[in-house]
Formats: C-alpha cells, sequence, structure tokens
C-alpha cells in the first residue's frame, strides 16, 4: 500500500475540508445544482448532435440545446402550473359555497357499505360524521395555517423559485458546453482503476437518463390518461387529479391507483354502477398497463435493476430527499450494486 508523506497528509487533510466548505455553500441552492446536472446528462446526445450541427461551436450548440429544454420542459410545466392553480381556486369555491358536500357524500358512502365494512371502520372510529368532521377540521387548520404562513411568504418564496431557476438554467448552459472536458476531469480525479471509473460512470449517466426520462414519461402518460377518464366520467377538477395521479405515479405499481381506486369505490357504492366500473376496468386495463409495460421497458431494462429494487430505492430515495430521491434513489442502488459487482469479480480484492 503507497505510503503518504506528512506534506502529502497535510495537502489531502486541506482538500477534503475545502471540498466539504465548497459543498456546504452549495447546500443552499443544492436543488437547483442537483437538476442542472441531471439535465445536462439527459440532453447531453442532443447537444453532441447540435454541436455537430453548427460545425464545432459549443456556445451556440449549448444555447440551441438551452433554448430546446426551456420549451419542450419548463414552457409546459409553467402552463400547468397556471392551469392547476385555477383549477384548485374552482373546487375551493365549489368547497366554500356548499357545491361539494362531503358530509353528505360521507352519508351516502356509510348507507351503502355492507355490515362487515363498517365493522371495519368503527375500529377505527371512522364511522361518527361528528368525530370525522372534527378530525377533518383539525386537518382543515393544520392546512389553513400552512397556507397562511404560504401567502406571508409568498415573495420570499417567488424570489427563491426564481433564484434558483436562474442558477439551474445558467450552471446547466455550462454544463452543456463544458460537460465533457468537466467529466473527464472529475473521471480523472476519482482514486480508482480506469476499469472501475468507467462502468461506474457508465452506470452513474444510464440510471439518471432511464429513471428521469422512464419514470417522466409514465408519469406524464398516467397523469394525462387518469385526467381524460376524470374528465369524461365528469369529476370535479380533472387537470387536479391528473396532475395528482402524475406525481404519485413516480411511486411504482401503486402510484396512480391511490386516486382512482377510491373515486371507483365511490361510484360503486352510490349506485352510479357504470361508472364505478369503467373507472375500475380503465384504472386496471388502461393506466395500470402503462406502468406494468412501460415502466419496466424504460426504467428497468437500461438500469438492469430488478423491480423490488427500484419500487424500494424510489421510495426510500423520496423519503429521504423529498421529490429529488425518485433519481438519487435508484442511482445510489444502482451504484451500490455495480461496486459489489466489480468487487466480487476483481482479482485485487482478493485475498493471496
Amino acid at each position: 500500500m503507497k505510503q503518504f508523506t506528512l506534506p502529502q497528509n497535510s495537502f489531502l487533510l486541506l482538500l477534503t475540508i475545502v471540498t466539504i466548505a465548497f459543498l456546504w455553500i452549495l447546500l443552499p441552492y443544492s436543488g437547483a445544482v442537483f437538476w442542472g446536472v441531471v439535465f445536462a446528462i439527459i440532453f447531453a446526445p442532443l447537444q453532441s448532435r447540435l454541436l455537430r450541427a453548427t460545425k464545432g461551436k459549443p456556445t451556440v450548440s449549448a444555447l440551441l440545446s438551452l433554448l430546446v429544454i426551456v420549451l419542450m420542459v419548463l414552457l409546459p410545466l409553467a402552463m400547468i402550473t397556471a392551469s392547476l392553480v385555477d383549477q384548485v381556486a374552482g373546487i375551493y369555491t365549489m368547497v366554500s359555497s356548499g357545491q361539494l358536500d362531503f358530509a353528505g357524500y360521507f352519508q351516502i358512502v356509510m348507507r351503502a357499505l355492507p355490515n362487515w365494512a363498517i365493522s371495519i371502520l368503527e375500529r377505527f372510529e371512522l364511522t361518527n360524521l361528528a368525530s370525522l368532521q372534527t378530525k377533518i377540521t383539525e386537518f382543515a387548520a393544520q392546512i389553513s395555517q400552512a397556507a397562511a404562513t404560504y401567502a406571508l411568504n409568498i415573495g420570499r418564496i417567488t424570489l427563491d423559485f426564481v433564484v434558483s431557476m436562474t442558477i439551474m438554467l445558467y450552471l446547466l448552459f455550462f454544463l452543456l458546453r463544458d460537460g465533457r472536458i468537466l467529466a473527464a476531469r472529475i473521471q480523472r480525479a476519482v482514486p480508482l482503476s480506469i476499469e472501475y471509473k468507467g462502468r461506474l460512470f457508465q452506470n452513474f449517466t444510464t440510471v439518471i437518463r432511464a429513471t428521469v426520462k422512464g419514470n417522466v414519461l409514465v408519469a406524464v402518460a398516467q397523469g394525462a390518461l387518469g385526467g381524460l377518464i376524470f374528465w369524461m366520467l365528469d369529476v370535479s377538477g380533472p387537470l387536479l387529479w391528473g396532475v395528482v395521479m402524475a406525481f404519485l405515479s413516480l411511486l411504482p405499481a401503486v402510484g396512480a391507483a391511490l386516486v382512482w381506486g377510491p373515486v371507483a369505490i365511490y361510484f360503486l357504492v352510490t349506485g352510479d354502477i357504470w361508472q364505478g366500473v369503467v373507472l375500475a376496468a380503465y384504472g386496471v386495463l388502461v393506466i395500470g398497463l402503462v406502468d406494468n409495460i412501460l415502466r419496466p421497458i424504460l426504467v428497468g431494462k437500461d438500469t438492469k435493476l430488478p423491480d423490488y429494487v427500484i419500487l424500494l430505492s424510489t421510495l426510500g430515495g423520496m423519503a429521504l430527499f423529498g421529490l429529488n430521491g425518485f433519481v438519487i434513489g435508484p442511482v445510489i442502488a444502482a451504484l451500490f450494486i455495480a461496486a459489489w459487482d466489480l468487487f466480487c469479480r476483481s482479482d485485487e480484492f482478493q485475498e493471496e
């Protein structure tokens, strides 16, 4: 094993300290930096094609790539968000005016449930409308308090969002323009053999591309299909529920069903049999089929991760890192499996 001298040890200590300090400085905008890196990895093939099209002008090709990202990703998100805000405001107005009577819906469902289902609900104290309304009121009060806090801080939150978005786009431009040079420098700095570095870096980029593209495409497809059937069945707020299904579909296997499942049950127990049957069949055969077919093809095939590892790493990542975790979790899982695979195959770590 190589021995380090005192000056070398001092330099390694200094290197560790300044690296930690630099990461600490970036921490307030870690989300912007993270998504800047993610978008740079995803759109690197586009940057390469535009670089050839512009005859080797990296600045021009990076600006064109950035324009494509804004038009394809950020602008549609902004339009959907604006429509979503309008629909949420409309639903809030309907609830405030009494058009959506949750107490009446509750009584209808309770009258339609069989005795065994009521007995199960009684164990959890969910059959008493008064107590349930009290719990809902307390929950609503907490939500209102959080909303009031958000409203008071809306200026600061908006400013933080604008700053983060600006940082992400600014960083993304340089990552697109100089990404290959930066990747090569980082790869040279990693103290591993060329074989190990190549395998690990390849797994890192492959998993990020497959996870983001695959999960986003599945989320868009399930959200759009769910919102469409809700609109056809005249369910209030189809865009809102479509967006909720899109977010929940980040959880493999169970995500979108958490929305359309209860609605289908409500239709069935309230006498709207054909609506309930249509929604249940559509949810299983169409929305569920998207998850069962597209996700393994787009995510599992490229990452070479088993479905249960993808599910557990996604859930764990989102529990620890929030929305960013649906990328971070599978990346860590893939690097974990790749590192152990290299360790088991290598003779360098085996005892002589």
